[in-house]
């Protein structure tokens, strides 16, 4: 997400604590707001801000005969971006509008809400997030690794709920790491400059034009050249963690309790801006001439809105609109109304409110309401051709090819375990209960991302058998050392560690072992199926399980995979206590490529 302007005026690159929301905003006097003429709307250097302008005639004031006046609104649009002075124009009534993702109100909630008057009432979510990026140097390859890790991020800003969901994904809290903050989120000032600087940050939060700086691209990794930082690459990304930030729109209750039609006619107003851009975007992406003819003058009043610092070219204008999934009319259906949505307001608000407390934003948790929009009042109102409702969504798994190796170390953002009991393909769905819903809670985060349920067997039968078939075979040869063995290849001349799974399995699988009282090829092969069944009970008890409790789940995105004895904890375990730690299931969220999976496909 592109926001341009400092949270509040502090020394970038200074570790400090954070303050609460309160005393960043400082004293500010509850005014009355207007509720007719020209209405002040705030908004963000963000793609999902760019429909705005189209339903206003691509101007900062309502044009005649566009999306908003036909809805008989005029409208006169102003940067946002700085979010404290928006807060404070909001509740002095300069403004009855709000604009800014569900972290940031969220952070924001206990000041909103002290006065009746100004208690937030959220009714629309423009898009989510496809444009922000965690990048890490090698000290960080998974989130598994982020405990003690120095972090640099915008202080107030759209990445702190990032944050706090990549934290929550890793069982961290925000003690756990050592926050660094800075004034903007690009720029001198900003997170990317300050990882370039310091080489003690171990990671920071940015947008898309400062993560292709910090690493050269999506899937590359920095080489110290140019604006590169060596080593540097994205650890996570909201092109996969699909769920993470929101941008909506709110209001004040005063304003909503006379003047829920305006609201109605705004929000239609922008979701008929939305079908109309993502209508022409797709057509220019198909090199359509026609839409061509009139997608590239959105482009160029994006261009000249933003800035040309911020928007270079009509391909950066491009890029900053395919950063923003929109979620139309449908998305907000589901967003406000679907109790079972895991990525709904609901469960989205509680995450956000539980964050200002704990993290010091706020001292109580204070709710903002939602508007109770008629959804089918607002289809008719905006003339939208939308669905209601989604049927079916793009899933993630059906656009890789069967070949796509995206089970490989480097794609990992984050992995878990439950252990099993020896030789058992079943386990007791309640005691894993907890492990369940962080899987379930983690797929609709990860949205464009696979869970892979790896089953894992322990080697110490294999291994046993493996040993006594290749002594008996002449193979191999063994000498005591100590209260332990050493083993050697005969024909080689050469130690082998039995710890070397890899090449364990080399031999194994080269040899003949007919003659042996346990073939250690047959078992392997028993080792290969148990993995199997491990992988698909647990992903079968994980669909059973969401569905029990009516969440809804994308199966595609749970594949199991089977992995045998290739990838022990303990290599070649001395005890039971060892050995159970390798009877294991491992969880694996998995990032898909770019390549694959292109932003485009993911608009309704």
């Amino acid at each position: 997400m592109l926001l341009l302007a400092a949270a509040v005026g502090l020394t970038a690159g200074a570790a400090r604590a954070q303050e609460s929301f309160a005393d960043t905003i400082g004293k500010v006097t509850v005014g009355d707001v207007k509720g007719g003429g020209v209405l002040e709307v705030p908004y963000f250097t963000w793609g999902g801000d760019v429909a705005t302008f189209h339903a206003n005639g691509g101007n900062k004031e309502t044009k005649k005969d566009t999306i908003f006046d036909k809805q008989g609104l005029k409208l006169n649009l102003v940067p946002g971006d700085d979010f404290v002075a928006q807060v404070k124009a909001y509740m002095e009534g300069k403004t009855p509008f709000l604009r800014g993702t569900l972290s940031q109100l969220g952070q924001a909630a206990e000041v909103l809400g002290k006065d009746p008057r100004t208690k937030p009432v959220v009714f629309l979510q423009l898009t989510w997030s496809a444009g922000d990026h965690m990048v890490a140097r090698p000290t960080c390859k998974t989130l598994n690794d982020l405990k003690g890790k120095k972090i640099v991020l915008q202080k107030g800003g759209p990445h702190i709920g990032m944050l706090y969901d990549a934290l929550t994904t890793a069982g961290l809290k925000h003690t756990d790491v050592k926050l660094v903050w800075v004034d903007d989120v690009t720029g001198p000032k900003g997170p990317a400059d300050a990882f370039r600087k310091d080489a003690t940050i171990d990671a920071c939060f940015v947008i898309s034009p400062d993560m292709v700086g910090l690493t050269g691209g999506p899937d590359k990794e920095g080489t110290g050249a140019e604006t590169t930082v060596k080593g540097a690459k994205v650890l996570v990304s909201t092109v996969t963690m699909t769920r993470s930030i929101a941008d909506v729109y709110a209001c004040r209750k005063d304003f909503f309790d006379k003047n829920k039609e305006t609201v109605e006619k705004f929000a239609a107003g922008y979701l008929k801006g939305c079908e109309e851009l993502m209508d022409l975007k797709k057509g220019y992406e198909a090199k359509n001439k026609d839409a061509e003819a009139k997608y590239k003058p959105i482009l160029k009043m994006t261009q000249d809105i933003y800035g040309k610092e911020t928007i270079p070219d009509l391909e950066d204008a491009h890029g900053l609109i395919s950063d923003a999934n929109f979620v139309r009319l449908p998305g907000n259906y589901s967003f406000f109304t679907d109790k079972d949505n895991l990525s709904g307001f609901a469960v989205k608000q509680k995450a956000m409110l539980d964050m200002a407390v704990g993290w010091g934003y706020a001292k109580a948790k204070s709710e903002m309401l939602t508007a109770g929009l008629d959804y089918e009042k607002l289809k008719q109102t905006g003339g939208l051709s939308d669905p209601l409702k989604v049927v079916a969504e793009d899933k993630i798994s059906d656009k890789l090819p069967a070949s796509a190796d995206v089970f490989d170390d480097k794609n990992t953002i984050y992995s878990f375990t439950i252990l099993f009991e020896a030789d058992d393909p079943n386990f007791n769905v309640a005691q894993y209960e907890a492990d369940f819903d962080k899987a379930v809670r983690e797929s609709s985060l990860y949205g464009h991302a696979l869970i892979a349920v790896r089953g894992h067997v322990d080697p110490t039968k294999t291994l046993r058998d493996f040993v006594q078939a290749a002594l008996k075979k002449g193979t191999l040869r063994r000498t005591k050392v100590g209260n332990d063995f050493q083993y050697f290849l005969v024909k080689e001349g050469k130690e082998l560690e039995l710890t070397n799974m890899k090449r364990v399995l080399e031999l194994i699988e080269k040899d003949d072992w007919s003659d042996a009282d346990s073939n250690p090829k047959l078992t392997v092969e028993a080792a290969q199926k148990l993995s199997e069944a491990r992988a698909k009970s647990v992903r079968d008890a994980i669909i059973k399980y969401a569905k029990g409790k009516n969440i809804k789940l994308d199966e595609s995105q749970f594949r199991s995979v089977g992995v045998g004895i290739k990838e022990p904890v303990i290599g070649k375990p001395k005890s039971e206590e060892q050995a159970k730690l390798n009877r294991r299931v491992e969880f694996r969220i998995l990032k898909v490529s770019p390549e694959l999976v292109k932003k485009g496909d993911f608009d309704f």
